[in-house]
């Protein structure tokens, strides 16, 4: 097997997985038909807030929060909602939906460019 860059991973995750604006998210968001997961580490929230409503799981835990079999499932993560993932500005999230996918997540999608991405765009964030 050759072997990838971080970034030609991402790039490959992207063409597997639904990659959408700021402005798509936020619509989702308001009609309640999603849950947004911030995958972002603590300090990332301490230093660049975050999105109102957005569910923190950590990068490093999100598959063992994701797994219903496991003690530290976050109910949040189901594979009966739709979720959005999110990070700083869309490499990790976009390797998190990809896996995510792996794990038998069908209706899950990742923000474009992240944290970064939604503030550009002017969408309103708190401090964490």
């Amino acid at each position: 097997m050759e072997a990838k860059s971080a970034t030609e991973m991402v790039q490959q995750a992207k063409q597997q997985i639904d990659n959408l604006t700021p402005e798509q998210v936020q619509q989702e968001l308001q009609n309640g038909s999603a849950t947004l997961i911030d995958i972002r580490e603590g300090n990332e929230l301490k230093e660049s807030g975050r999105i109102a409503g957005s569910v923190h799981a950590p990068r490093g835990m999100l598959e063992f929060y994701a797994d219903s079999g496991l003690p530290y499932h976050k109910p949040e993560l189901s594979k009966d909602r739709r979720l959005i993932l999110h990070c700083a500005s869309g490499g990790r999230s976009a390797l998190a939906t990809a896996t995510l996918k792996q794990m038998g997540f069908e209706n899950v999608a990742h923000l474009e460019g992240g944290m970064k991405a939604w503030k550009e765009a002017g969408l309103p964030s708190e401090d964490a």
